[in-house]
C-alpha cells in the first residue's frame, strides 16, 4: 500500500466515530425538540452535514485508491448512513489498514511474493 492509499484510509477512518458521534447526538436533540424547549437540531444538523460531506468524499477517496469492489465500497457507504455504522467502520479500516501494513512488511523482507 502507498502513502497516498494509506492517508485516504486513515482520513476515512478519522472521520468515521465523529460522523457517527454527530448522528447520534442530532437524533438526541430531535427527540428533545419535541419533548422539551430545548432545539439544537440546526447546530448539530449543520455540524452533522459537514462530517458526513467530508465522510462521503473521504469514501469516494479511499474506493478510488484502495480499489475495492463496488460491495466493500457499498458496505461502507451504508455503515455511514446508519446511527452507530460510522463505529463499525472505523474499526473495520483499522483492521484493514493494519493488514495492508503487515503485507507491506512481508514483502519488504521478501516473506512474501504479493
Amino acid at each position: 500500500m502507498d502513502l497516498k492509499t494509506a492517508s485516504a484510509l486513515r482520513r476515512l477512518r478519522l472521520v468515521s466515530a465523529p460522523e457517527a458521534v454527530s448522528f447520534l447526538v442530532l437524533l438526541l436533540c430531535s427527540v428533545l425538540k419535541r419533548t422539551t424547549d430545548f432545539n439544537a437540531v440546526p447546530v448539530m444538523g449543520a455540524v452533522h452535514g459537514v462530517l458526513f460531506v467530508l465522510y462521503v468524499l473521504f469514501w469516494l477517496d479511499a474506493w478510488n485508491r484502495t480499489k475495492w469492489s463496488f460491495g466493500t465500497a457499498a458496505l461502507y457507504f451504508v455503515l455511514s448512513v446508519l446511527p452507530t455504522g460510522g463505529f463499525f467502520a472505523e474499526r473495520k479500516l483499522r483492521r484493514e489498514s493494519e493488514n495492508a501494513v503487515i503485507a507491506a512488511r512481508a514483502r519488504e523482507e521478501g516473506i512474501v511474493n504479493a
